[in-house]
């Protein structure tokens, strides 16, 4: 009698959280809605440098949000990662890259920003276009101590649309909303790195 009882006690509980899954699973399956192709490490003046195309394409509603004069963050992460045998691979760098993508009113441009950076242009289409070729972004860091050229390491590379930085009453909004939902999954390979090209002699 007392098992029977706890079970209909627990019953409540198993409703609750499958239909927290059922809320869950739609929201991690709006997400990947950007591709990731050709991601490439590669050695550069001051490390190693990451190269990337995403397939990116904003919803109407993400269009509108951006004309009407919100700013979407988009977040490219990554990281590199050496495998051990005894214990959970070895997290060896970690990199974040913010993108702001806006309209200006005044000017009838849109512009990308990145750290001080900005570029400015007059389609939306043009502006996503940039944003979804990642070049020479360094991820890696000449002399960093924890990674050797001509070792196997894990790379794994994704892109966001960040909706922590929205205002708050967006940030309402986009919760569980497909229209807000826009990023990829985690694009993983495996890299070897390259060795630096040895310094030309001074004649």
């Amino acid at each position: 009698m007392a098992f029977s009882t706890a079970c209909l006690k627990s019953a409540p509980d198993l409703l609750r959280r499958w239909l927290a899954l059922l809320v869950l699973v739609p929201a991690l399956v709006w997400a990947a809605e950007i591709d990731i192709a050709n991601p490439q490490l590669s050695a550069g003046d001051d490390g190693y440098v990451l190269s990337a195309d995403f397939k990116l394409e904003l919803n109407p509603r993400l269009e509108e949000a951006v004309t009407k004069g919100l700013i979407l963050h988009f977040v490219a992460d990554f990281e590199l990662s050496k495998a051990r045998w005894y214990w959970l691979d070895e997290k060896l760098v970690s990199r974040s890259q913010t993108y702001r993508l806006s309209y200006h009113a005044l000017t009838r441009q849109y512009r990308l920003s990145t750290g001080g950076l900005h570029q400015s242009f007059q389609t939306l289409s043009e502006a996503t276009q940039v944003l979804s070729r990642l070049r020479n972004w360094t991820v890696i860091d000449k002399g960093e101590k924890s990674v050797r050229a001509g070792d196997p390491y894990q790379a794994a590379l994704r892109m966001r649309l960040d909706v922590t930085q929205l205002p708050r009453p967006f940030q309402i909004t986009a919760l569980g909303n497909k229209d807000w939902s826009l990023g990829s999954d985690w694009k993983t390979w495996q890299a070897t790195l390259p060795p630096f090209a040895a310094p030309a002699e001074a004649k």
